[in-house]
């Protein structure tokens, strides 16, 4: 308090003498009340209060330690700098981090201060404790016309930092051409390396600065690579570089082949040397062509690897697929790539284009040979015997490099028994005893099927790159139809095969349905398994409800119109974000979370079939529904039959379960299966039982007058409707059939209409035993206490309905899953239905966290109010709960 009076009193004294305010005697707090005046550059009134003070110019403050001419010089304050010079303040003043004012100065751009700083002496020279020069600070920000001036004062312009790293190391990595060209016009070494060995080169490259590049490049950069043996290439390819890389080959051609070899190398990022590939391949039509049949070349040799079995297999198969992959983008992408159906290069057209193949064509041409052996292996009679080892070597093909090997090597003594899977007995030497003929091809194939599929993949990527989009190859059509038996006998032995090689069969109808009998034999879970695996490939991992980037992604929906709003927000919403994942929120709401979502989804399900939209009726047995032929009274049916189609789609892709049943018909329609006159049985039993004693007699002399037409009740007038809609106008695209813009129609073929329906709402019955075995106590419950006794007691006696209303209650679902209490999902993942208990009070009602699955329960003193209070939130609670 006395100090400030004293201030006080001193700004009386100055005022009534009019003149501005006196120092305070101590520095300390001179200084802050110089430090706004020489920011703001007042060198009047910095000089009027220095006159007659003893204020020490050169006093460093605050936490960095910095003096007043360190603070000129960072803001540019050129009067205040030269006054503060004039006082004796030092220029070469060094902070805590050892910068100087001239550091400052430099860094921020300021040419005057920095003229007035060498002017008074500063040296130019000195580093700061990271080893930075005033140059390097330059060079960083590309000042080029102050490093002009400052390199006339510098003593070494290679001076290095800290890292070793000089100013053009620096001025490269950033991309400043011209303080580049300053730099070497002044005498920088151009190949000088840094404490890792990475030269200027190595650091333009690294940040694939292409003209800074090429401007070292021309002045005779060598090529070199660090201590860890990372060359400029390498660090191009891994950014995606592709304009630098095109610089660096420019210079020296022989990398253009390294590249190529670089596909193989599994620790580099494909996406990358797509991105690179695709830019070389875009200079010119030959460069394009080059590129295509280097892959290809490397691709074969790989590819006659893999067919060796001392080779790796996860290696091998990885490298040739990688290779193949981004052969076909390339080919994709060229300078004028076909679109117009023609499937070059394998249909005598012999353009240039199709000359790229030609490596490729001696891989298929092993393929065909060993699926043609293998193929008359199985022919044989069980009874004849053969030798394995004759087996094997049947075939030899060279390796590039010239050395014979063969696409299978025999294993050797004793390994036999090994690779056998087959039910007939192996002999301990396998080179020298006579097998079983069935045993023998049982164990060609187990040494041969992943390794043949991984090129029959490979093989159908190449055929299809040639082809337009959704169109598969003519000859890859004939190819799988000439090796039928084999390659459903590699299916019948690995069912997973068609996710991990042959991918074909899914993209390809005309080719899965020759496999579809053997596919639809395997378990349902194992189906559903490779059902979700392949449909999430290649999906950021991710809960399926992510919580979401910003306030756009939530579906904000109003409860009163849900239908209607959701609607809106759905047609709206990003169809790649839907799939990643969904978060609702109902309007003046707070909840959001996976229980949400699921009331969410089971809401919707009840409006789907609400009469008032006229979209589905209710089907003979009661119990299902059916599209209904009289929806177009609602003039936004149209849409909303795509919305519909939307939420069911939706509903598979996040495996929840919507709580409605479709007739048998609707399902086989969403599958693409062929509906026939027993599955209108359960729409008009009448007209099924007529259709069938059609069937089972002969009409011919009935005068029945049939036709393709039907007549059927349209607000009580009758009309005849053909049996093919006027719709033909309107084409079906994958963007406009609602739920197939979701679930891909290729694996949704994994299953027939009776598992769609599991799928999708879960089952129809409520199993309490089941419920009891997988339900989880905590909080103080165990099985045994008496509240959890009476719980199960009430949840066995209350009716199916009320069962329902408790799951949803917990769960925000309606239904359970295929497989059981034991499979019910919660906000990350598979989560138990739960009972915690609550402390009891009169009246306390339970409450749920649906996110969880947990029933939080008081301990009630007794069944009947456990009951009571239970039926109350049941009826009064199901909708609208909030997050506990």
């Amino acid at each position: 308090m006395e100090r400030a009076m004293e201030q006080l009193n001193r700004l009386t004294r100055s005022l009534r003498r009019a003149r501005t305010v006196e120092l305070p005697d101590d520095n300390e707090t001179a200084v802050y009340t110089l430090m706004p005046m020489v920011m703001a550059d007042q060198h009047r009134s910095v000089s009027e209060l220095l006159s007659n003070s003893k204020f020490d110019v050169n006093y460093a403050f605050g936490r960095v330690k910095r003096s007043l001419l360190h603070i000129a010089a960072n803001c540019g304050s050129v009067e205040c700098l030269v006054l503060l010079l004039k006082k004796g303040a030092n220029p070469n003043y060094q902070d805590i981090s050892g910068c100087t004012p001239l550091h400052l100065a430099a860094r921020n751009g300021q040419k005057k201060c920095m003229s007035k700083l060498l002017e008074y002496s500063a040296d130019v020279n000195i580093c700061n404790n990271e080893g930075l020069t005033a140059i390097h600070w330059l060079a960083v920000n590309g000042r080029t016309e102050l490093l002009h001036d400052l390199v006339q004062h510098v003593s070494d312009v290679d001076v290095e930092d800290a890292m070793g790293q000089t100013a053009l190391h620096v001025a490269c990595q950033n991309g400043h051409k011209t303080t580049v060209q300053c730099l070497l016009d002044s005498g920088a070494d151009i190949n000088r390396p840094n404490v890792s060995g990475a030269t200027p080169l190595y650091f333009a490259c690294s940040h694939g600065q292409r003209d800074t590049a090429q401007i070292l490049l021309l002045r005779g950069a060598k090529y070199l690579s660090d201590k860890n043996g990372v060359t400029p290439l390498d660090l191009c390819v891994q950014g995606g570089y592709g304009e630098t890389c095109e610089v660096l080959i420019q210079y020296h051609p022989r990398l253009f082949q390294t590249i190529i070899q670089m596909t193989q190398n599994e620790d580099l990022r494909e996406n990358m040397l797509r991105q690179v590939l695709e830019h070389l391949s875009q200079q010119s039509e030959s460069q394009y062509l080059k590129i295509l049949t280097s892959l290809a070349e490397v691709a074969t040799t790989n590819g006659h690897k893999l067919l060796s079995i001392s080779s790796n297999y996860d290696a091998q198969m990885k490298s040739l697929l990688r290779i193949v992959r981004i052969f076909c983008h390339v080919f994709r992408i060229g300078p004028s790539s076909p679109s117009n159906g023609i499937d070059m290069g394998y249909n005598g057209n012999k353009t240039p284009r199709s000359q790229v193949f030609k490596p490729l064509e001696l891989l298929w041409h092993s393929l065909d040979e060993w699926l043609v052996l293998i193929a008359t292996e199985l022919m044989k009679n069980k009874k004849d015997s053969t030798d394995i080892t004759s087996i094997l070597l049947k075939q030899k093909g060279q390796d590039q490099d010239g050395t014979s090997i063969p696409p299978f090597e025999p294993p050797g003594p004793g390994s036999y028994e090994n690779l056998s899977t087959g039910t007939g007995e192996s002999k301990p030497d396998a080179l020298g005893g006579k097998q079983e003929a069935s045993a023998d091809c049982q164990d060609v194939i187990s040494m041969t099927a992943n390794r043949l599929s991984a090129v029959i993949q490979a093989f159908y990527m190449c055929c299809s790159c040639q082809m337009p989009p959704g169109m598969t190859s003519p000859r890859f059509i004939e190819f799988v139809c000439k090796h039928d038996e084999v390659l459903k006998c590699f299916v019948n032995r690995n069912p997973k095969i068609i996710f991990d090689h042959f991918h074909f069969l899914l993209e390809c109808p005309e080719l899965m349905s020759r496999f579809m009998h053997i596919i639809k034999a395997q378990p349902f879970k194992d189906r559903c398994e490779w059902f979700y695996e392949h449909l999430h490939s290649g999906q950021p991992d991710s809960d399926m409800v992510h919580r979401p980037v910003n306030e756009n992604d939530i579906l904000l929906v109003h409860r009163d119109s849900i239908f209607r709003s959701s609607c809106e927000v759905v047609s709206k919403a990003n169809c790649a974000k839907l799939k990643q994942g969904i978060a609702v929120r109902f309007h003046g709401e707070e909840g959001m979370g996976q229980g949400v979502v699921r009331e969410w989804f089971d809401i919707l399900s009840n409006e789907i079939v609400n009469p008032d939209y006229a979209l589905f009726t209710q089907s003979a047995d009661g119990t299902t529904f059916q599209p209904n032929s009289n929806s177009s009274v609602n003039p936004d049916h149209l849409n909303y039959f795509r919305f519909a189609g939307q939420i069911l789609g939706l509903a598979l892709n996040h495996r929840q379960l919507v709580n409605i049943y479709f007739t048998r018909s609707f399902y086989k329609h969403i599958l693409g299966i062929p509906v026939n006159y027993q599955d209108v049985a359960s729409i008009d039993p009448e007209y099924a039982k007529n259709l069938q004693w059609i069937l089972d007699n002969d009409i011919s002399d009935l005068g029945l007058e049939l036709t393709f037409s039907v007549e059927t009740d349209v607000f009580g007038a009758m009309e005849e409707v053909p049996l093919k809609p006027g719709g033909g106008s309107i084409l079906v695209t994958q963007n406009n059939k609602g739920f197939h813009m979701f679930i891909p129609p290729s694996l949704i073929q994994l299953f027939d209409e009776y598992e769609l329906e599991l799928l999708l709402s879960g089952m129809p019955e409520i199993d309490v035993s089941d419920w009891i075995k997988n339900t989880e106590y905590t909080s103080g419950y165990e099985r045994e206490d008496p509240v959890i006794q009476w719980f199960w007691e009430v949840v066995e006696d209350i009716t199916p309905e009320e069962r329902v209303l408790l799951l949803q209650f917990v769960t925000g679902s309606s239904r359970v899953p295929h497989g059981g209490f034991a499979n019910i999902m919660g906000g990350s993942g598979l989560q138990n239905f739960t009972i915690a208990a609550v402390p009891y009070t009169p009246n306390l009602l339970p409450t749920s966290s649906t996110c969880i699955n947990m029933l939080k329960l008081p301990e009630y003193p007794s069944k009947e109010i456990l009951k009571d209070r239970l039926l109350v939130a049941l009826h009064c609670g199901s909708y609208g709960y909030t997050m506990a």
